[in-house]
């Protein structure tokens, strides 16, 4: 019987599955880590031990726990965090901590430098993105000015899936996708590397090479062979960013379908036929050629209910908290009796882009108690998306089909909310596993033993959450008020 690994390298976990060719899970395991934040404004992994250390961890536990023989692994897929910027030597070992993606703002000023440089304009045609935290090549310039030494020893810049790729097979590959990420040189117009908006600052060899995510990138070594349990020669793929795997574990795999994944934030992945050009946006090449992907994320979203519980229920057995609260939720009347939450407590990413935007609750009266309150918070989360939906409508993209993902599928009160304030049907998996699952997946159509249809027979639809009617009106009038607190409160800032 042909096995498949997949393994994701998470912001505090990792996580691996093996799965048989019919998508059936034979083995899991996991392992925590710590982000290091050593400066305000910084965060970083410690790239052996937090990325290769943990995948040599999870695979040997999973191939002591179900005795399945290394040699009927038929594919091996990774993905992890990103956008991150780790700088490598000649043998491929980590100069220094890898910084991590938008959470690290330590290059504010090299943003500001470049897009006034370049102009904006120029990068959002040429690259896809304006530069934001998110993006990786105003980092490279930090480092080349803050960390001379490091930089002058510098071979390659990595993500985690790529460092995870070369220590498996001895090739420096990254995919497409998480390539979009390292604007100014990523050109998504010829999707090939290019210093030509930014030359001089480091040359266009450092990058690894290009693939698309299921071309296999190499094969296992005898080196990592002895470390890992693996067999040498297992074919390993290029892989992707985390967000992109989770997508495709769940069937998001064409033009037309999208990826609502609720976590401590929000993150949408719209798979489209076209390139879509919005600043409002983040844009990548898809998984597979000729096919585009337009995504969004919020920047607080299931953190806000831990900030609740932690403030306002006290009094509830830890274990029991949440629970409570949802109660007192479900018993508060869509729409939390008129009361609307601007859930923007650390800032807001799309379509925003406002790090200085602030929190708001809007209505309250001596009427409301703390299950209406609860409610307005998971309402308020809710608008975001909608927000975000309006934007791809107004670049003449909608999706067809919305796949659920997450911790929040199973929040009855929160995904409901999002159906109905959002409009839209949301279909929920029978496993949600992550992006390790969907690593496997992957690794199995690398190798000719999946199609992409497959999919529904390895995660069948299980749940539809659909929008009532009903409420449509009610929630078209507090979307308005969401959409105006924003423009009237931050003239306060």
């Amino acid at each position: 019987m042909k096995h498949y690994l997949g393994v994701d390298i998470g912001t505090f976990e990792t996580k691996g599955v093996i799965v048989t060719a019919s998508g059936d899970i034979v083995a899991r395991a996991a392992r925590p880590h710590q982000m290091q934040v050593p400066a305000p404004g910084w965060a970083e992994h410690d790239a052996e031990q937090d990325w290769w250390g943990d995948f040599v961890f999870v695979t040997r536990k999973m191939l002591a726990e179900s005795n399945i023989p290394p040699a009927s692994i038929a594919g091996i897929g990774a993905s992890g965090i990103g956008p991150c910027m780790l700088p490598v030597d000649h043998d491929g070992n980590p100069l220094m901590n890898a910084v991590l993606y938008g959470v690290d703002t330590r290059a504010a000023r090299e943003i500001d430098e470049l897009t006034a440089q370049i102009g904006p304009e120029t990068i959002l045609e040429r690259c896809g993105n304006a530069l934001t935290s998110q993006a990786v090549g105003p980092k490279i310039l930090w480092l080349k000015r803050n960390r001379p030494d490091i930089f002058a020893k510098t071979h390659k810049i990595l993500n985690s899936t790529s460092f995870l790729v070369h220590r498996l097979t001895g090739r420096y590959a990254i995919d497409h996708y998480s390539a979009g990420n390292f604007s100014p040189f990523y050109m998504a117009d010829t999707q090939d590397w290019s210093d030509e908006l930014a030359p001089g600052i480091i040359p266009m060899d450092a990058m690894a090479d290009l693939f698309w995510t299921t071309d296999v990138a190499g094969h296992v070594t005898a080196a990592a062979a002895a470390q890992t349990g693996l067999a040498a020669g297992t074919p390993v793929i290029a892989g992707t960013i985390d967000a992109a795997a989770e997508a495709v574990s769940v069937g998001v795999l064409k033009p037309g379908e999208a990826m609502l994944m609720y976590g401590s934030t929000i993150f949408i992945i719209f798979v489209t036929g076209s390139r879509v050009r919005d600043p409002r946006l983040w844009y990548a090449p898809w998984l597979f050629r000729g096919q585009h992907g337009s995504m969004a994320g919020l920047a607080t979203s299931g953190t806000l209910t831990h900030w609740f519980r932690n403030n306002f229920a006290r009094e509830l057995p830890a274990e029991t908290a949440l629970a409570g609260l949802l109660a007192e939720a479900e018993a508060s009347p869509p729409g939390a009796k008129g009361l609307v939450l601007l859930p923007y407590f650390s800032g807001e990413r799309t379509p925003l882009h406002d790090p200085h935007a602030k929190g708001v609750l809007f209505g309250l009266d001596l009427t409301h108690g703390r299950g209406d309150m609860f409610r307005a918070v998971l309402e308020g989360i809710a608008h975001g998306p909608r927000h975000v939906f309006e934007t791809f409508a107004a670049v003449g993209q909608e999706p067809v089909v919305v796949q659920a993902v997450g911790g929040g599928t199973r929040n009855g009160v929160w995904s409901q909310a999002t159906s109905d304030i959002c409009g839209v049907s949301q279909s929920v998996r029978e496993k949600t596993l992550g992006a390790a699952y969907g690593d496997a997946f992957l690794a199995a159509l690398a190798v000719g033993e999946a199609r992409p249809d497959d999919i529904d027979r390895w995660n069948p639809p299980a749940s539809v959450i659909n929008p009532r009617a009903d409420l449509k009106a009610l929630y078209d009038r507090q979307h308005a008020i969401f959409r105006g607190l924003y423009p009237a409160t931050r003239t306060f800032l």
